[in-house]
């Protein structure tokens, strides 16, 4: 049985990168606005690729999940 998904266009993509970039924003601006020991803890420690490695685990998992 042949797969009829459509490939995502370009609006798509867009929207995503739009939306990865605001998280980023966000995340700089919210990092800016802790006190200094807590910024300081969030750059020293590898909080950064824990939130990928978690991520991207939990990415992988949706997508080997069989569809309905």
């Amino acid at each position: 049985m042949a797969d009829t998904r459509t490939q995502p266009g370009w609006v798509q993509v867009m929207l995503v990168a739009i939306a990865v970039v605001g998280v980023v924003l966000g995340a700089a601006v919210l990092t800016s606005l802790l006190p200094a020991a807590v910024q300081e803890a969030i750059f020293q420690t590898p909080v950064l690729i824990v939130v990928l490695v978690v991520g991207t685990a939990w990415l992988l998992w949706r997508i080997s999940r069989p569809r309905p």
